[in-house]
C-alpha cells in the first residue's frame, strides 16, 4: 500500500474492548491500511466491498425522504456473531470497524471518528472513482430497471407498521430474486424498483463482509443500518433470501420502527410465494 495508515488503526482495536478490525480505503475500493490480523486478501474484498457499499448507500437517499441536506453519515452492518460499521474519513476515503455483538457502540463510534479526526492531512490523495458518480449510476441503473417493472401491490401489513410510526415514511418487501413483492400504499413503482434494485445490491455487499466481523460457523446477517443528515434506511431479513427495506425522517423513534418491522416479518410469507412476483402469470 502506498502512505500505509495501519499503525494508526491499532488505536481502535487497543482502545475498544470487543473491536476486531479496522481497515482504512479509499472511495474506489483500495486499501489505505488494516490492523494487525487479517490477510492481504481479506483486506483487499473488505475495502471493495465496502466501497461499493458506500456508493449504492448514497444512491438511496432519496428513499429517505426529501430534504436540501441528503449527506450520508454512516453505514451500519448487523449479523448474529458481530457489527460493522463504515463512516467518512475525509475527502475520498471511508473507515469501516467490526466488532464483537456485545461491544460498547458509543464508545467504538468515538473512537472511529476521533480517528478520522487524527487521520487529518494524511488523506490527501484523490479517489480514482468519484464516489457520487458512482452513485448516480446505480440510481440510473436501478430507474432503468424501474421503467420495466413494477409493483403496484400495496401490503396492509406495511401500511400498518408505517402508520403506526411518527416520521416513518416508506416500506418495501423483496423477494429471493430482489424484485419487489409489494411496498406501502402511496409508494410509486418507479420507486419501488429503484430502491429494490439498490437494496439488492446492499444485501449482497452485506453479506461479503460476514467474515470481517467474525469467524462463525452458523453466521447468520440481520440488518443493514444507513443513516443520513435527513432520515434512516433499514434492511432486514424477512425470511429465506427475501428481505424488507423501509424508510424513516430522521428524528423518527427509530427503537419503535425496528420493532414494529420486525413483528410484521412473519405476516408477510403469503407475498414472497414464485407466484407474487412482478410480472409472472
Amino acid at each position: 500500500m502506498t502512505n500505509d495508515l495501519s499503525w494508526m488503526l491499532e488505536d481502535i482495536v487497543s482502545n475498544v474492548p470487543k473491536a476486531r478490525h479496522a481497515v482504512l480505503l479509499s472511495a474506489d475500493g483500495l486499501p489505505r491500511g488494516a490492523t494487525d490480523g487479517m490477510s492481504e486478501k481479506d483486506v483487499r474484498t473488505i475495502s471493495a466491498a465496502m466501497a461499493g457499499m458506500q456508493a449504492l448507500s448514497r444512491a438511496t437517499s432519496h428513499f429517505a425522504g426529501p430534504g436540501e441536506d441528503r449527506q450520508w453519515n454512516q453505514t451500519i452492518i448487523e449479523f448474529s456473531h458481530g457489527w460493522i460499521f463504515l463512516i467518512g474519513a475525509g475527502q475520498g476515503a471511508y473507515l469501516a470497524a467490526a466488532a464483537a455483538p456485545d461491544v460498547d457502540m458509543q464508545q467504538i463510534s468515538f473512537r472511529m471518528h476521533r480517528l478520522v479526526a487524527r487521520l487529518g492531512n494524511n488523506l490527501t490523495s484523490p479517489p480514482r472513482v468519484n464516489a457520487e458518480a458512482a452513485a448516480e449510476r446505480s440510481d440510473r441503473a436501478g430507474g432503468q430497471l424501474g421503467a420495466r417493472r413494477g409493483t403496484g401491490v400495496p401490503i396492509a401489513d406495511l401500511d400498518e407498521a408505517v402508520g403506526e410510526v411518527r416520521g416513518a415514511r416508506h416500506a418495501v418487501l423483496l423477494g429471493a430474486d430482489g424484485l419487489p413483492r409489494g411496498a406501502t400504499t402511496g409508494m410509486s413503482q418507479d420507486l419501488a424498483d429503484t430502491i429494490s434494485a439498490a437494496m439488492t445490491g446492499i444485501h449482497a455487499y452485506s453479506r461479503a463482509t460476514s467474515q470481517f466481523a467474525g469467524v462463525h460457523e452458523h453466521a447468520r446477517w440481520r440488518q443493514t443500518v444507513i443513516e443520513f443528515q435527513h432520515g434512516w434506511i433499514f434492511l432486514i431479513s424477512a425470511g429465506h433470501r427475501a428481505f424488507l427495506a423501509a424508510a424513516a425522517d430522521h428524528d423518527a423513534d427509530i427503537e419503535e420502527f425496528t420493532t414494529r418491522l420486525h413483528q410484521v416479518v412473519p405476516r408477510l410469507s403469503t407475498h414472497l410465494s414464485p407466484q407474487g412476483a412482478v410480472g409472472s402469470k
